[in-house]
């Protein structure tokens, strides 16, 4: 993928961190994408450091208006993306029957529409270009389901099935569609689980031990790569055996 430019959203930290890296090491011209630009700048010299090429761009997956804008500034400053990695994401946790619509709404905004207004903000040039990559980071939970949090499974689960649609969509121009699904990984979002709560987790996992962001940038980056040119459409589980769908 050398010279290939890629968008990585949520990319200041975990899993989107470790995508940037992966990519930028196989020869992409990674941006970096996210609301916190301090944490970007960071990944940015640490790509840049290592010789890599990398831009780093203020992005709210959750604002239409963020999401035209950065596009658009990566198009002047860098060029057409050519491969979108949709990782950003947020919780707020809470059982059901007390879930307010705000917090539901708000995670949904995040996890599943923003994924799609930056899937849509690239596809044009994609299409044009009869070339793309887009892979969506989803989550285990997402197809196991998971207690307290119908609105981050919720979200995560629509992810599959847009990742399947955009697949049937984008296929005729050589764009494929496709996502990962982490299951139980060492990120921010969980090394502020309670110990307990996080062997009781591990105690589901077959091989026994948390993932690493580096091990979802890995699959990340073979579907964003040549060699998996006739994949599209598929969820790439990446959870250690935690679910076998």
């Amino acid at each position: 993928m050398k010279g290939r430019i890629a968008l990585v959203t949520g990319a200041g930290q975990g899993i989107g961190r470790a995508c940037a890296l992966d990519l930028a090491a196989a020869g992409a011209r990674v941006v970096v994408a996210a609301r916190s630009v301090d944490k970007l700048e960071a990944v940015a010299a640490e790509i840049v450091a290592a010789g890599g090429e990398a831009h780093a761009v203020a992005l709210d997956v959750g604002s239409a208006d963020s999401v035209t804008a950065a596009f658009k500034q990566v198009q002047k400053d860098v060029g057409a993306v050519e491969i979108l990695v949709n990782n950003a994401g947020i919780t707020r946790d809470g059982v059901a029957v007390r879930m307010s619509e705000e917090d539901w709404g708000a995670v949904l905004e995040t996890n599943l529409t923003g994924a799609f207004r930056c899937a849509k903000a690239a596809m044009r040039g994609m299409m044009k270009a009869r070339w793309g990559r887009i892979v969506n980071v989803t989550s285990v939970v997402g197809q196991s389901g998971s207690p307290g949090q119908a609105n981050y499974v919720s979200s995560k689960a629509g992810l599959i099935g847009l990742t399947k649609s955009l697949a049937l969509e984008l296929a005729p121009r050589g764009v494929t569609v496709n996502a990962v699904a982490p299951g139980f990984i060492e990120t921010a979002m969980t090394d502020v689980l309670p110990e307990e709560h996080k062997s009781h987790i591990l105690d589901r996992v077959p091989l026994g031990r948390i993932g690493s962001g580096a091990e979802i940038a890995a699959a990340v980056r073979f579907l964003a790569s040549d060699e998996a040119s006739y994949v599209t459409g598929h969820t790439v589980n990446v959870n250690g055996g935690m679910y076998l769908g």
